[in-house]
């Protein structure tokens, strides 16, 4: 699957619902949430006759976006610290839950044929495992048919929350990673070739032989990409899949957290998915366009519903748990409020 940059939802499909009003919204952002986000989007049209303008640029993009009020809503997959939030004048919560996925173009190799421990991936991407044949792989794998093939890295270079959370990871799990390129959106990477989105890293990754990079596990997928089991912290080789991004998430208290700050890398739990991460949609507390942060608010409202999850499974991202939804709904007729001082969202919504 090809993925466009930017989603105009459904604006084409008919709809006998269509209310006498419906009120675009545009966002910007992660291009990790863009799979569910244009599925949200198109069922929504359809209900509501509201359109969602999304740009796919990555997270850095999206939270210049947000903080410049260009755009109704930014996605980031890097949760803003609370004094962040203060200062932008903005809220967050989180939307769904994923995972960053290894993706390797090697013949002869289907996806978990390979298996990787997070010390050797750092040092994939830090340039100092060269080969696939190295020693260091090949323990980990001693009935792999490991090719003596250059290894060809692949990484984002847009600002990009999937970058974050793929560096936050490598920090966790390698001394080196942390001292010398450490956790962002964007870094200043040691080895490898640039691509755009998670579309551009795929399709990089797909055309060049003995390559490996990181995509949401969506695009890894639909796009039927050969991905690699992580050895977690509890020293199992584990499958990417909506079970394991559920196991790293289980131990999360969202609820509990300042402002959602929640990040769900190297989580502990024998079925845990290392390289889990979470989507954070931002809006401003006071925002320019009532009317359209107003339909937002029903859009993500509508996304926490029961048909919103049900197109979140389909695509093997985690939906997030009814408590923290009632959670996050409260603060929503709390925080973010009009120019008259009353809240936009409240539970008749």
């Amino acid at each position: 699957m090809n993925f466009m940059k930017t989603l105009v939802a459904a604006s084409l499909l008919a709809a006998s619902t269509v209310p006498v009003r419906a009120v675009d919204i545009s966002g910007a952002g992660s291009t990790f949430v863009y799979p569910i986000l244009a599925k949200w989007a198109d069922s929504y049209k359809k209900e509501t006759g509201s359109g969602v303008n999304y740009q796919s640029i990555g997270s850095g993009g999206g939270i210049k976006q947000i903080q410049n009020r260009t755009v109704t809503f930014g996605a980031s997959d890097m949760p803003l610290k609370p004094e962040e939030l203060a200062k932008s004048g903005l809220v967050q919560f989180p939307a769904v839950v994923g995972g960053d996925v290894p993706v390797v173009n090697l013949e002869g190799l289907k996806s978990g044929d390979l298996k990787l421990d997070g010390d050797a991936l750092a040092k994939i991407f830090l340039g100092d495992i060269k080969s696939w044949d190295d020693a260091a792989i090949a323990k980990l794998n001693p009935s792999a048919n490991l090719p003596k093939q250059a290894i060809v890295v692949v990484h984002r270079s847009d600002g990009s929350g999937t970058t974050f959370i793929w560096t936050d990871y490598l920090s966790k799990v390698n001394a080196d990673w942390k001292s010398k390129v450490g956790a962002s959106t964007a870094v200043e990477w040691p080895a490898g070739i640039g691509a755009k989105g998670n579309e551009g890293v795929a399709n990089n990754v797909a055309n060049t032989k003995g390559a490996i990079g990181y995509v949401e596990y969506a695009y890894a997928k639909q796009n039927k990409m050969t991905s690699v089991n992580m050895i977690n912290r509890e020293g199992k080789s584990i499958a990417p899949s909506q079970a394991s991004f559920q196991a790293a998430a289980a131990n999360a208290d969202w609820e509990k957290a300042d402002h959602y700050f929640v990040i769900l890398t190297e989580q502990p739990g024998a079925a845990s998915w290392p390289i889990t991460g979470s989507v954070f949609i931002l809006i401003p507390v006071q925002p320019k366009d009532v009317e359209a942060t107003n339909e937002a608010l029903k859009f993500f409202a509508w996304a926490y519903s029961d048909k919103g999850d049900k197109l979140a499974d389909e695509l093997d991202y985690v939906a997030m748990p009814a408590k923290v939804t009632a959670s996050i709904k409260k603060m929503w007729s709390t925080e973010i409020k009009g120019p008259d001082g009353k809240p936009l969202f409240t539970a008749s919504n």
